[in-house]
This record gives structure tokens, C-alpha cells and sequence, in this order.
């Protein structure tokens, strides 16, 4: 019979290797989770408020993920893949130029790809004839596999499901099987929270309305491909500190290269104004939503997680640097001596 110690050893290592096939099975699909879970925890006050009206926790949430699938994930999927696919025919076009002049006039030379003027029947079944296959070709060279984001929206809505339903629930699983002590899960689930109201509302939501901005005042401006800059102001808008001068900077010196002199101040001025809305957007979600990272090191963390895992590393390396920071703070405190106690007389 084997001693006890040799027991307990053959134990932690057979723990151990568990944990880690389940690990390596569930990180092809970490993304969609981990965007359900941050924004289950977002939706869940109106969740709270419809479970007394609507059938219970399941029914509340069914309504609350039909209408996210309905109203915004499906068409918002839709106009992404599609803007995203002329955007990689835009980039390629970049690629293949000779030179920086020539790549600014294969920018001002493009001609829009979406006419907004009427949207009937018609012309929907004409926009998804003619982008459909272009935004599936861009998003299998981007994700590997057309297929991935079919399964990746499935496990994002079902996920969101999941979570609003049984996500108090599966929390406190975990806090009772973790090895670590509660009030410690405790600290890192509240770095988890903020990380994700930080990125998804403070930063998200901000680069979501600077974008929207932006598409307008191209519009206005009457600049080629209005819609698809707009998207990319809008990926730029993520990236702290640099943001939306990435794209609005080539557009108007373009312009004036070209002799647009009116255009090229009217898109300076447009990119002026979208970097003074950050300065009062951030602030305004600050209240909702605030991630406690210094500009400098979310930059680095965005930057270094895309280095790192693509660009899903925009969500993965600040929350990794925040659970890290977190984690130090424990292990600092844990470690310090207690303080004196002061004598009451």
C-alpha cells in the first residue's frame, strides 16, 4: 500500500494535469467567452430589473439576448465584415503602391463601395451579393477560418446566456474550489470587473463614438470611403494616446498633396475636434467605467498583447497586467507586518 504522502503527490500532479487539458481545450475559445462574460456583467442591473417581469432569471435573459442578437450583434456583424473586407482591399491597395505619395493618391483616388441613399429590399440582397463573400475571404486570412466566426458568435451569445442566467452561480464555485483564499478571489473578480468596464465602456464605447464622429465629418467632407476610414478611426481610437491621428494625419497631408487645400484643413480640423472629444468622453464614462492603468502602461499592455496574441491581445494584455498589479498588491500586503495597534485609554 502506498504511504500517504506518495498519495497526496500522485493527487496534486493528476490536479494539475486535468487543469491544464482543460486549459489548453477551452483557449481556442477564450475570446468569445471572456467578451460574454464582461458583457454579461454589464448587462446584469437590467437583468436584475426584467427578472420580476419577464418568466424569471432564464426568461429575462432570453429577452435580453434576443434583443442583443436582433438589434445589435446581427447587422452590427454584418456592416463590420463588409466595411472590414473593402478596408483589407483599401490596405492592399496601400501595400502594392510604390512609394508614400503613391499610397496617398491610391487613398484619395478609391471610390466609395456604400451608397447610404436608399436602402430598400433590393439593395440590401445587392449588398450582401456583393460584400459577402469579400468580408468572409477577409475574415478567414484575419481568424484562419471562416468558420471560427460563426463558432465564436455562437459561443459569445450562448455564453451571454449563460452567464447572466448562472453567472452568480458559477462564481461562487469558484470561489469555494479555488486554493486561494476568498478575500483574494474576491480582490482579483473585482480586477476582472473593472478591467472589463474599463475596456469595454471607458474605451470601447469611447473609440465606438470618436469612429462615429469621425464617419460623419468624412461624409460631410465628401473624402473617398468615408464609411470604411470611419472603421479604421475606429480601431485607431483604441490605441491610447496615438488613436484616431493614425488615420486622419495620411488623409489630410494626402489632400494637400494632391492640391485639396480646402478639403485637407476641413479633415485637420475634423481630426482636431475627434481628439478633443476623447478628452471629454473618457471622463464622462469615467463614472460608469474606469480601468486604474496609467495611459502609459494600457499602451503597452495593448500593444504588447497584440505582439503577443494577435488582436485579441487589445482584451487579454491589460487584463493580465491588471490581475498581475492586483496580485502583487496581495502578495505585498500578505507579507507586510501588521501594523502597531494603538492603545485606547
Amino acid at each position: 500500500m502506498l504511504p500517504a504522502e506518495a498519495v497526496n503527490k500522485a493527487a496534486r500532479w493528476t490536479l494539475l494535469g486535468l487543469c491544464l487539458a482543460a486549459f489548453v481545450a477551452l483557449l481556442p475559445l477564450w475570446a468569445p467567452v471572456l467578451l460574454a462574460a464582461w458583457s454579461a456583467i454589464l448587462a446584469r442591473p437590467l437583468h436584475a430589473r426584467l427578472v420580476g417581469r419577464v418568466g424569471g432569471r432564464s426568461g429575462a435573459a432570453g429577452v435580453i439576448t434576443v434583443v442583443l442578437v436582433v438589434v445589435a450583434l446581427a447587422p452590427v456583424l454584418l456592416v463590420a465584415l463588409s466595411l472590414f473586407g473593402a478596408a483589407v482591399e483599401l490596405l492592399e491597395k496601400l501595400q502594392q503602391s510604390g512609394g508614400k505619395r503613391d499610397a496617398l493618391w491610391a487613398l484619395l483616388s478609391s471610390e466609395p463601395n456604400l451608397s447610404l441613399d436608399r436602402w430598400d429590399g433590393r439593395r440590401v440582397v445587392e449588398f450582401v451579393r456583393q460584400y459577402g463573400a469579400g468580408a468572409l475571404s477577409a475574415a478567414n486570412t484575419v481568424v484562419g477560418a471562416a468558420t471560427a466566426i460563426g463558432v465564436g458568435a455562437f459561443v459569445f451569445v450562448f455564453g451571454f446566456y449563460t452567464f447572466l442566467v448562472d453567472g452568480r452561480r458559477a462564481w461562487s464555485w469558484v470561489l469555494t474550489h479555488s486554493p486561494l483564499p476568498r478575500r483574494h478571489m474576491a480582490r482579483l473578480g473585482d480586477a476582472f470587473v473593472e478591467t472589463g468596464h474599463g475596456l469595454l465602456v471607458g474605451v470601447g464605447l469611447t473609440a465606438v463614438l470618436q469612429g462615429f464622429v469621425a464617419t460623419i465629418g468624412y461624409l460631410a467632407i465628401g473624402v473617398p470611403q468615408p464609411l470604411v476610414l470611419g472603421l479604421l478611426t475606429t480601431f485607431a481610437a483604441l490605441v491610447p494616446s496615438v488613436g484616431t491621428g493614425l488615420v486622419w494625419v495620411p488623409v489630410s497631408i494626402g489632400l494637400l498633396l494632391a492640391g485639396e487645400r480646402g478639403p485637407a484643413l476641413a479633415i485637420l480640423a475634423l481630426g482636431l475636434f475627434v481628439s478633443v472629444v476623447d478628452n471629454f468622453l473618457r471622463p464622462a464614462l469615467s463614472r460608469y467605467a474606469e480601468l486604474r492603468l496609467p495611459t502609459f502602461v494600457l499602451l503597452i499592455a495593448m500593444l504588447g498583447g497584440m505582439a503577443a496574441f494577435g488582436a485579441w491581445g487589445l482584451l487579454l494584455g491589460p487584463l493580465f497586467v491588471r490581475l498581475a498589479i492586483e496580485a502583487l498588491r496581495i502578495w505585498r500586503e500578505s507579507r507586510a507586518p501588521e501594523p502597531p495597534v494603538a492603545s485606547v485609554r
